[in-house]
């Protein structure tokens, strides 16, 4: 593939901010737009050549052979496409991203790929636009990017899996997407400097994602791979029939801590008559592979504040941040109830202007 800028080509990033900055904060102001949840995607397009790129360089191509022709007949000849794929469900005005199936397209078998694309067909989300023709667009400012790429896909029409990215030079309206979208399974909202390059690789960009807390029982933990100390704390919450469900778990710990943790827990394990710890397992999936699914299990008496992003089904979805113990709190009242859920809001309505 022949493109005007060096290939492979990492995506520019975002840092974290904890709030919607003012769009004069930066020197040259600022451009809003919402922050989809999905695979980040690099489409390169060169004549009847088209691949689709993750942001660590790898194919996606294989995964969505249903963007190959759409694609082709409403890009560029030549250009390079920085978005995002996802995949929506739900009933017609009442729809919203879903992580779950769009995670489930990544299958080694070609018949299952199939099915999955007819299933649930993906979609590109396009917010950026690195090269076009011959010309290489990384030293240009974003906003005479982004109307490039407005006019680069003005004809696409509204049917079709390509969508151009809403996007506002307002703060206000910016924070209003902030807490609407979030009901279609958005992840927040993205700043992108008006006057700023296209710098891959780089973290040049500012992100606002959702942040939320919430009590969890600890009920067992898995063995770090090295063989010592905890590797992460496996997390549960009370249902409405009082059964508790498995909602995800915390990894990110230190030598020291893991070890510390292991002596801490001592007298939660569960163990058998024998003295032995009772054999216990999660359920596998597809990511899990042949790895040892087993876990040490723990009486459901330790309650855990966690800091999470949002609640997918009946799961946390990303990563989860431990912030302390809470002895004072009862396990019985970590419910799934307790927790604060976006309202429900159309993906069609933040897709289809």
């Amino acid at each position: 593939m022949d493109l005007p800028v060096p290939l492979p080509l990492a995506p520019m990033l975002a840092k974290s901010v904890a709030e919607v900055p003012e769009s004069d904060s930066v020197a040259g102001g600022l451009a809003y737009e919402p922050k989809w949840d999905g695979f980040r995607c690099l489409v390169l397009r060169d004549g009847d050549e088209l691949e689709l790129a993750s942001r660590g360089s790898k194919t996606l191509t294989r995964y969505f052979p249903e963007l190959r022709e759409p694609l082709l007949e409403v890009l560029p000849r030549r250009c390079l496409v920085d978005g995002e794929i996802v995949v929506r469900s739900g009933r017609r005005g009442a729809e919203r991203l879903d992580w779950d199936a769009l995670s489930q397209r990544i299958h080694p078998a070609a018949s299952r790929i199939a099915t999955l694309a007819e299933r649930t067909p993906a979609e590109i989300v396009a917010f950026d636009l690195v090269a076009l023709d011959d010309e290489s667009l990384l030293d240009v400012e974003f906003a005479p990017r982004r109307a490039r790429l407005e006019d680069a896909l003005a004809g696409r029409g509204h049917d079709g899996p390509l969508h151009l990215t809403r996007a506002t030079r307002d703060a206000v309206e910016a924070q209003e997407w902030f807490v609407r979208f979030e009901g279609a399974g958005l992840d927040g909202v993205v700043a992108k400097p008006l006057a700023g390059p296209y710098t891959p690789g780089r973290r040049t960009m500012l992100k606002v994602k959702h942040k939320r807390t919430a009590e969890a029982v600890v009920t067992g933990y898995r063995v770090h791979k090295s063989g010592a100390g905890v590797g992460s704390l496996l997390l549960s919450l009370y249902a409405d029939d009082g059964h508790l469900i498995g909602v995800g778990g915390i990894a990110a710990f230190t030598a020291k801590r893991r070890l510390e943790l292991v002596e801490e827990l001592e007298p939660l394990v569960l163990r058998d008559e024998d003295g032995g710890v009772v054999h216990a397992e999660t359920d596998r999936s597809r990511f899990s592979g042949n790895k040892d699914v087993g876990y040490v299990p723990l009486r459901p008496e330790r309650v855990v504040e966690v800091a999470f992003d949002q609640l997918e089904g009946q799961r946390f979805r990303h990563a989860v941040t431990f912030l302390r113990w809470r002895p004072d709190r009862d396990p019985e009242s970590c419910t799934l109830a307790q927790i604060d859920v976006a309202p429900a809001y159309d993906l069609g309505a933040v897709l289809d202007e």
